[in-house]
């Protein structure tokens, strides 16, 4: 179980409007009640009513929702250098959903030259995906949070998503996996991050 460190920033960097709230949404209302600067980004949708769920969803949390166009080394890049967090979370390099991979893999490419030039972000994790499954096998079990005290708010903030599947399918599975990761550790719910690599380092950091 890792107890949760606050940071002093967060951005979680995902590829779809739902998805903050999905993989990540009760760490970030903890983050939030504590005190720390929280900003989902997602693309831009196509569709208006998306994009007002997005805003919706990420209120819920209190977090600031950026927006932005597509996910190049450019854009995320920009987006690094303009909230420069001490945490970023992202999607699994792996992941079985190509825009998941594809986001995951355009911030790692962004990520050098910003850490070089700024020294932010200081760690940056994978959150949790389908079934707990990526290509290469599970998820592995690593930085646990408890997210008991925050559940019922990542799920207020994920119904905000009224125009996606969330009664039939996301919100049930977002309750299986919190009730499974929070088994590991003791609690009632839980959400999984993983580290990954910058610049060849592997953060230390036995919480988030």
């Amino acid at each position: 179980m890792a107890a949760l460190r606050t940071p002093r920033s967060v951005l979680t960097v995902m590829a779809h409007p739902d998805d903050a709230e999905l993989w990540t949404g009760g760490t970030l209302a903890l983050c939030s009640a504590a005190g720390a600067e929280v900003t989902v980004a997602v693309p831009s949708h196509e569709d208006a009513v998306r994009n007002l769920e997005a805003a919706e969803g990420a209120a819920i949390l209190d977090a600031k929702l950026y927006q932005y166009s597509e996910p190049t080394v450019a854009s995320l890049r920009e987006l690094l250098l303009a909230v420069r967090p001490e945490v970023v979370i992202t999607h699994q390099l792996r992941d079985v959903h190509p825009d998941h991979r594809h986001v995951a893999h355009t911030l790692t490419a962004a990520l050098p030259d910003v850490v070089i030039a700024t020294g932010h972000p200081q760690r940056v994790y994978a959150a949790d995906t389908y079934n707990s499954l990526t290509e290469d096998g599970p998820v592995p079990a690593h930085t646990t949070v408890d997210i008991t005290a925050t559940f019922e708010r990542k799920q207020r903030a994920l119904a905000a998503h009224t125009s996606q599947p969330i009664a039939e399918h996301f919100g049930p599975m977002a309750e299986t996996l919190a009730r499974l990761w929070g088994s590991r550790i003791g609690a009632r719910y839980g959400e999984n991050f993983v580290p990954l690599t910058i610049l060849g380092r592997l953060s230390a950091a036995t919480a988030l």
